[in-house]
């Protein structure tokens, strides 16, 4: 017997983490895309479509050279310069405001595209994930960044995600906390990676091997059993106390935003982590994620960026989120892989002028008919029709509804 088990280097495989879309799971993304993006443009968000690949510098520029790991690179057959392929559009959404469109006042941007990673996050992630995300522009206030959370939830909700929780916290406070005990460069990068893994006795070890002040010693020990519920931004006003302004700013803050988050969506959880700094050295204030129970990993994730338009020549407040469309259709309750509508309609292949006026005039109205191919008898119904047209006995095609029997 032959084998036809594909080996390692089989012309069909596709590489580790990176997959494709095939009927009708394409559909249902390509419907997902379109609503989301409708959704940002009834907000006012306008699209962009930035290019697949840039030179290199433009990708890495400024804060997103925390990008570099992730970008494939290769060398410009015309110019001898270095380009990377986009493994994020969020910088490249930056240089568009910065330099292209130069408006005064805020901006909103929104786009979908497919982004390029030399490794996937996680252990179900994506090396080519379908991105799709939004940013305001020019506004340095909490209203933006609860807009763009808003904006998020509505996304993720018509998706079909709930229960919606929403991680929130504040990079400003460990900073302000850093910087009010003297901790900058390798000293802040080390007790961050310690805060990212929760743990206590190496937090404990670095804050007593930077010989920090106690009252800093015991406000930054503080941040790692900062999260919970609402409760936990009183906890944190009282363990925090004396910090200085930039903390007490970066807190109140973040208390604005969650009340006005409780108010405009009572339907959505709020959770709160002040150890948790997701994107530190990309984010300047406020950063948040989306999750659902029962899918593990984050659904989208977001914060605030002041300045990231600098290295383009104009920096301003900035604030937004991105998805992974892929992973949101696969985490969406109310997801099917059968394309939007109705289902589709058969129609005998024929030359028959009223038939084809009749097929003409259903796809203009948005319906899908399927010719029914000669030689190939019940294909079309294979292919999602649950209806025919059926010639009556005055010559009119009329919509009949295939019986389920005719349907197997």
């Amino acid at each position: 017997m032959t084998d036809r088990s594909p080996g390692p280097h089989s012309p069909w495989l596709l590489p580790d983490s990176v997959e494709e879309l095939l009927p009708p799971a394409a559909a249902a993304l390509e419907h997902l895309r379109q609503s989301s993006l409708e959704r940002c443009a009834r907000w006012g968000y306008e699209l962009v479509m930035p290019p697949v690949i840039e030179y290199l510098e433009a990708l890495l520029s400024g804060v997103a050279h925390d990008l570099d790991l992730q970008t494939f690179k290769l060398t410009d057959q015309m110019s001898g310069r270095m380009m990377g392929v986009r493994a994020d559009i969020t910088p490249q959404a930056a240089r568009i405001d910065a330099h292209q469109l130069r408006r005064e006042g805020p901006v909103r941007l929104c786009y979908s595209g497919t982004v390029l990673r030399t490794r996937a996050e996680g252990a179900e992630g994506s090396r080519n994930p379908l991105q799709m995300g939004a940013e305001l522009y020019g506004h340095g206030g909490i209203e933006s960044d609860v807009e763009v959370i808003g904006l998020m939830a509505e996304i993720l909700s018509a998706a079909g995600i709930e229960p919606l929780h929403v991680d929130l916290g504040h990079v400003g406070i460990f900073r302000g906390l850093c910087s009010a005990a003297g901790l900058e460069g390798d000293a802040e990068a080390r007790l961050w990676d310690a805060l990212q893994r929760k743990s206590t006795a190496d937090i404990e070890a670095l804050l007593g091997e930077f010989d920090v002040a106690p009252a800093d010693h015991r406000r930054l020990s503080a941040l790692a059993g900062l999260s919970g519920g609402a409760e936990v931004l009183t906890a944190a006003a009282e363990a925090l106390a004396g910090a200085g302004e930039p903390v007490d700013a970066a807190l109140e803050a973040l208390t604005r935003t969650a009340e006005a988050l409780a108010a405009a969506r009572p339907d959505m959880t709020l959770h709160f982590d002040l150890g948790e700094l997701r994107g530190y050295r990309y984010h300047t204030g406020i950063v948040f994620a989306a999750y659902t129970p029962g899918v593990s990993g984050e659904l989208a994730r977001g914060g605030r960026y002041d300045d990231i338009g600098a290295v383009f020549g104009r920096g301003r407040p900035a604030t937004g989120f991105s998805a992974d469309l892929k992973a949101l259709r696969r985490a969406a309750a109310t997801t099917t892989d059968n394309p939007p509508g109705g289902g589709a309609i058969a129609a005998p292949w024929s030359a028959d002028e009223a038939l084809r006026r009749r097929v003409a005039a259903l796809r203009e109205a948005g319906e899908t008919v399927i010719w029914a191919l000669p030689g190939h008898p019940g294909a079309a119904a294979g292919q999602g029709c649950n209806r025919q047209l059926v010639q009556a006995a005055g010559g009119d095609w009329q919509i009949e509804t295939i019986e389920p029997a005719e349907n197997e």
